[in-house]
């Protein structure tokens, strides 16, 4: 199959994902992958995909440049020199639009496949200014995806569409992201990563681990960049945690760090699926994170984590002291937690539904 995927470059679980299925792809397939930059997950070499990058210019007349319309363009250019025959964009604003745009430009019956990421969806499909086009975009695809059946319902319910929505999973290497050695430091180590975007309630993950030191002996590793980030500094300097927090900011490998990690913090106001706690997951590390989304769906309360109301920072406090100082039970949870990824989230699992859904779209 040749397949075209359009993604978001940043460090998002969306740009990560189309990345990595990209990839796996590639082995099988013609893969080509547009954005507007590189993707952060294609900057090593020798995966054997075709990435194009959508150039912007800046003209006097746009306040803002006119990026759907250039996506669109260079999928109908992808289209017309690689004889690419389905689309499958990633994150509906405005991928799915642009790819639509091209498809009717073109004449032709490219197949357009959605998968929807969260975002997406639940904040900016809903804004007034998107709602309409969005649902209308969504409603001329071939195919609908959504990473968890929480995202599918939530869909569903806030969108006037009649069409059915697959539910794929998303998936994680665990043969990178595994531990190689317990670390039985008597300094434990938390980790959070994210975009530090308000909805990832970064602040809470700094009161937590406030809550939390003052019983145990630990660090607080912080990765990533975003708006909330000066605001989480401040915090971090008002509770006399300089010392005991660091900022590490956007990595290319997170499993670095999540390797030596004990308990990794998720208090997000909303997660579609928990990409971050998948990977800490497939490293052995227990999760503490919100009951909402589709992180019900990803963690299993005491089982391998464990999962509080959001904004209850005190039972996500206790939760991870009890993590962090009973080492039977870390361990335990951890290795409940490789289990979960082994056995329900791996490329090996989730890559053939999308070939199977290819195949199917391509087929009607």
């Amino acid at each position: 199959m040749k397949i075209g995927i359009v993604c978001y470059p940043t460090y998002g679980g969306s740009g990560v994902i189309a990345s990595e299925l990209a990839i796996h792809l590639a082995r099988k397939h013609e893969i080509h992958l547009i954005s507007y930059a590189r993707p952060v997950r294609l900057n090593m070499k020798g995966h054997g995909v075709f990435f194009h990058k959508v150039s912007v210019g800046s003209y006097p007349l746009f306040n803002y440049t006119p990026y759907t319309l250039a996506l669109a363009s260079k999928i109908i250019d992808l289209i017309r020199k690689k004889r690419v025959e389905l689309i499958h964009v990633h994150y509906a604003i405005p991928h799915t639009s642009s790819a639509y745009l091209a498809k009717k430009a073109l004449g032709k019956d490219i197949k357009i496949v959605t998968t929807l990421h969260g975002t997406d969806v639940h904040l900016v499909g809903l804004d007034p200014s998107y709602k309409p086009i969005v649902e209308f975009s969504m409603q001329q695809s071939d195919r609908l995806t959504a990473v968890s059946e929480s995202l599918k319902k939530q869909t569903l319910e806030k969108f006037n569409i009649d069409r059915e929505i697959e539910v794929i999973y998303n998936f994680v290497d665990s043969e990178k992201y595994k531990r190689e050695s317990q670390n039985e430091s008597k300094e434990k180590l938390i980790c959070h990563v994210s975009n530090f975007r308000a909805v990832k309630r970064v602040l809470d993950v700094v009161r937590i681990f406030g809550r939390v030191v003052k019983k145990i002996p630990c660090r607080l590793y912080l990765v990533g960049e975003g708006p909330d980030k000066s605001s989480v500094q401040e915090l971090v300097r008002k509770l006399g945690l300089e010392n005991k927090v660091e900022f590490l900011g956007n990595t290319l490998d997170t499993s670095r760090i999540l390797r030596k990690s004990h308990l990794f913090l998720l208090p997000s106001e909303q997660e579609s699926f928990g990409l971050a706690a998948l990977e800490a997951m497939s490293c052995e590390v227990p999760v503490v994170a919100s009951r909402v989304g589709g992180l019900p769906e990803v963690i299993r309360h005491g089982i391998d984590g464990y999962l509080a109301e959001v904004g209850n920072l005190e039972e996500m406090a206790n939760y991870s002291q009890q993590i962090l100082r009973n080492q039977v039970l870390r361990r335990k949870l951890g290795c409940e937690a490789r289990k979960r990824v082994l056995g329900k989230f791996t490329p090996q699992r989730i890559v053939p539904q999308y070939e199977s859904l290819y195949q199917r779209t391509l087929a009607k």
